[in-house]
């Protein structure tokens, strides 16, 4: 029996006419594009979110990504010293991950250099040796002079650096957005960035 021949059959309608207008067909397209859609919203609510995360994330405030370094005082002048600060974008579940190391440098008593630890090439950590004065990659030989910018190697950039300030007596970086190549130490006002 078709669809069209139950439905116009009297099953229980008890006087009620019964639509018989509907085929089979076109139920199941209708059932089609319902689920279709339903798929298509839940897979747009990742989308959307990702989307419009840089709005949200700038609407939480920018003082909240400033972390402390520590106390002026721990970081000597004229010394370079690897400190690390936890990630304020860290969950509770990241652990020792969420740590993230850098390079303080402290030219004199006013004045400080915050490096990223990783090279500019493919981001090994770099390490600080006093008695060169250098920076240097233990992956591709990549080296970089103590305030920051490129010394030899396959990086064509420098170091990347944080944006820093000192605040009653700490030093503080903003952690919650990376070094990028925008703020690259060998960077100068007269020639252009790197790309």
């Amino acid at each position: 029996m078709s669809w069209r021949g139950w439905a116009s059959k009297d099953h229980g309608s008890e006087g009620r006419d019964v639509p018989n207008d509907l085929t089979r067909r076109e139920m199941f397209v209708k059932l089609g594009l319902l689920f279709s859609g339903v798929v298509s919203m839940l897979m747009g609510v990742p989308i959307v979110g990702y989307l419009l995360s840089p709005v949200v994330r700038d609407r939480k405030g920018r003082d909240e990504s400033w972390v402390s370094l520590g106390s002026v005082g721990d970081f000597p002048s004229g010394q370079t010293r690897l400190s690390t600060y936890r990630n304020p974008v860290a969950a509770a579940w990241d652990g020792e991950t969420a740590n993230v190391a850098c390079w303080v440098r402290r030219i004199d008593d006013a004045t400080f250099q915050v490096f990223a630890i990783n090279c500019a090439h493919l981001g090994c950590p770099v390490r600080w040796f006093s008695q060169s004065g250098l920076f240097m990659c233990p992956c591709h030989g990549g080296a970089y002079y103590a305030d920051g910018s490129r010394a030899s190697g396959p990086p064509e950039r420098g170091l990347f650096e944080y944006a820093h300030r000192v605040d009653r007596g700490h030093l503080l970086i903003r952690a919650g957005e990376m070094p990028t190549p925008g703020r690259a130490a060998n960077r100068s006002t007269d020639r252009p960035p790197c790309a």
